[in-house]
């Protein structure tokens, strides 16, 4: 007889997570669902006002959420603030990469891309992400902490756009998104190769298209691409979080999982 909880694999209870853009659309759904596991959850995000209203909202719902004002392009901080977290909480079990940070001209197309924009987009997005994977690894491996890193990727970090799905709209995709992705994708892929043997997973969650009141010709396009005929909601997305980040995918690691409604699949 079967002798496992299986439900309680899902449990974070007496966890510390860590979700890095915590108040984006998905960062926020993360952060609940993590909270609502039963781990004490640290959003690092940039806006003070809006952070602080939702650690209040919450607390409210009694959540364990605190909001830690951090701006990911500061990147002299990322170690002192992993071990200051570690060092008040006495835990970081996990680590989750969603922030989106992005210049005022993030979108234009390929042929108008600014250099200074390229490298300022690869340095606060991709760079950040990885640096941010090692610092919160090391400090893992110091503590001797088994814990799980999840790194947002993206359908376009694993294919192609089909430009055909922005026709009659003003939308694109940015070429900085394509190399961003990507190399998020191969970085994690890296690092659960270089920390496994520390007992530290790290996976890459690639989600596809999550709805947010979109050009409706856009939705129209977008949704005809995909195997269940929508766009993802956010709450579809954490709830993989979730799975990451919890002994339910305790040998999962190196993993590219795809929330996409069958997008890459066709």
């Amino acid at each position: 007889m079967n002798t496992i909880n299986y439900m309680e694999r899902f449990r974070l209870d007496k966890k510390v997570s860590v979700v890095c853009g915590g108040l984006g659309l998905i960062g926020k759904e993360v952060s609940i669902a993590l909270a609502q596991a039963g781990s004490k959850v640290i959003v690092l995000d940039f806006d003070k006002e809006k952070g602080k209203k939702f650690e209040q909202q919450c607390k409210k719902d009694k959540l364990d959420i605190e909001f830690i004002d951090f701006n990911v392009k500061d990147m002299d901080s990322y170690d002192g603030m992993v071990a200051g977290i570690f060092k008040k909480h006495r835990h970081l079990d996990v680590f989750v990469n969603a922030s989106y940070p992005r210049t005022k001209d993030y979108g234009e197309k390929l042929e108008n891309v600014k250099i200074a924009s390229w490298q300022e987009n690869i340095d606060s997005h991709l760079n950040s992400f990885c640096l941010l994977t090692r610092s919160a690894a090391e400090l893992m491996k110091k503590e001797k902490i088994k814990g799980s890193i999840i790194n947002f990727g993206s359908i376009y970090g694993v294919v192609a756009p089909d430009f055909g799905i922005y026709e009659g709209t003003d939308m694109t995709n940015p070429g900085e998104y394509a190399a961003i992705k990507g190399g998020i994708i191969a970085f994690t892929k890296y690092a659960a190769s270089y920390y496994g043997k520390y007992g530290i997973r790290a996976n890459s969650l690639c989600p596809g298209g999550v709805f947010d009141k979109q050009n409706p010709i856009f939705l129209k396009n977008y949704n005809k691409k995909t195997s269940l005929g929508r766009m993802a909601n956010a709450y579809e997305v954490a709830s993989a979080a979730l799975f990451l980040s919890s002994e339910a995918s305790s040998y999962i690691t190196g993993a590219v999982i795809m929330v996409d409604g069958g997008w890459t699949a066709i």
